[in-house]
């Protein structure tokens, strides 16, 4: 999300359809039940043996699930989590016949670059470059794309650009589609301290410091971006783990530095940048969410409405719900990619 528009930013919520039999959400309130903001209680310890395979610059891991024949579901997670946000929403959706991609972005887990001299960019259209490299490797036309935090931008950045590839779109926190030049942008200091990380990233102390504290950086920023979630220790270092790649460090500073204009890109990308820069419409079927708890700066449901003009839901999930949501209300994460397949 830019900085800029998250501040010009100031819901309409929507009803549940079917997953499976029955609704998960009997009513309209869209609320989580009360053990999806407690990770003791979820039941999904792991998902089955991870799959490499080549897909662009990368050797893409990923977990699946599902039947091979179904509708095909790529989930994105974000900074700093991994393919473990979903391992909850992975089986819902398995179950009810469709095939779960969930890949581990560049910089994370069993994710690799197929050469060393590749530049370790992080910029947001490079991100959604390698979901479209994985759906060509994986022989997938086009599919639903649902993720948040990185994870929503790039489902939004790939249903923006390439809307042919693109059947539907779940995004946590909506619109977060932004160019570099609103990094640049001089905010108020309420507003700067909520972005505090990306300053100390832009220092060479900042990265020292990520790359000997990373562990507890990232559980400091679990703990910040949803306040009532009440993960055990287990729970985060299942995911930690994915932030020793070998690449996890310079792919985080370049993204960040790169979204304040304080390191460069490469220039085959600039025009897909541009495009991106210009805020397009997404025209795909859409529903976004937010959690009722999120402790991560995002803007109001009702400033980024416009932004969708196919057909479109929001859904605030209750229940002190942070901004790992599908992994802290996996239900109401599933139910929302089941939804928009209907729309």
């Amino acid at each position: 999300m830019s900085r800029r528009r998250l501040l010009a930013m100031a819901g309409v919520s929507a009803g549940a359809t079917l997953l499976g039999p029955r609704p998960l959400f009997a009513a309209h309130g869209e609320t989580a039940p009360e053990s999806a903001n407690t990770a003791a209680d979820t039941n999904n310890k792991s998902f089955g043996p991870l799959k490499q395979i080549d897909a662009g610059l990368l050797n893409v891991g990923y977990a699946e699930a599902g039947p091979g024949s179904g509708p095909p579901v790529i989930l994105l997670h974000g900074w700093p989590y991994d393919i473990y946000s979903f391992v909850d929403v992975a089986p819902l959706l398995a179950s009810a016949g469709y095939r779960v991609i969930v890949p581990y972005l560049r910089g994370y887990g069993t994710t690799r670059f197929l050469s060393k001299d590749t530049f370790r960019n992080g910029q947001p259209s490079v991100v959604a470059l390698d979901t479209i490299a994985l759906m060509d490797a994986l022989k997938i036309q086009n599919a639903i794309l649902a993720g948040f935090d990185w994870g929503a931008r790039t489902a939004d950045d790939i249903a923006a650009l390439w809307p042919e590839r693109c059947k539907a779109l779940v995004s946590v926190s909506g619109y977060l589609i932004a160019g570099q030049a609103s990094g640049k942008v001089p905010l108020p200091p309420k507003v700067e301290y909520q972005w505090w990380y990306q300053f100390y990233f832009a220092t060479d102390h900042g990265r020292d410091g990520y790359e000997k504290y990373r562990h507890d950086f990232a559980k400091l920023i679990w703990q910040l971006a949803s306040p009532k979630w009440n993960f055990d220790d287990a729970t985060f270092d299942r995911s930690a783990a994915a932030f020793d790649n070998p690449d996890h460090v310079a792919i985080v500073i370049h993204n960040y530095r790169w979204r304040q204009g304080l390191a460069e890109g490469e220039s085959k990308y600039d025009d897909l940048e541009k495009r991106l820069a210009a805020a397009p419409v997404i025209t795909v079927p859409t529903i976004t969410l937010e959690g009722d708890a999120n402790g991560a700066p995002h803007p109001d449901p009702s400033a980024y409405a416009s932004k969708f003009s196919g057909k479109y839901a929001h859904r605030n999930i209750r229940g002190g719900v942070g901004h790992n949501l599908p992994q802290e209300a996996p239900q109401a994460f599933a139910q929302a990619v089941v939804d928009v397949n209907g729309f």
